[in-house]
């Protein structure tokens, strides 16, 4: 499991194989979060790229929306191992 919960929100460190890996795992996060409207909280420097995940709308908790991402992304990593 990539995901521990913490201060109310979802957050996952992963680790690619170079930036490009890194970059167009994100890309394609992007597009689904965009479909959801649900959009995370990310940070990335050269491989690595930290994940946190929380529902602004119902006050800034973990809700299903974010575990329904977190499933995806969690999906869309695995294709990187």
């Amino acid at each position: 499991m990539i995901w521990k919960e913490e201060n109310n929100a979802l957050k996952a460190s992963l680790k690619f194989k170079d930036f490009m890996e890194a970059f167009a795992f994100m890309t394609e996060v992007a597009m689904h979060a965009e479909k959801q409207n649900h959009h995370p909280e990310w940070f990335n420097v050269y491989n690595k790229v930290e994940i946190t995940l929380s529902t602004h709308d119902a006050g800034n908790i973990v809700t299903d929306k974010d575990h329904k991402l977190a499933k995806i992304i969690t999906d869309i990593y695995k294709k990187y191992l």
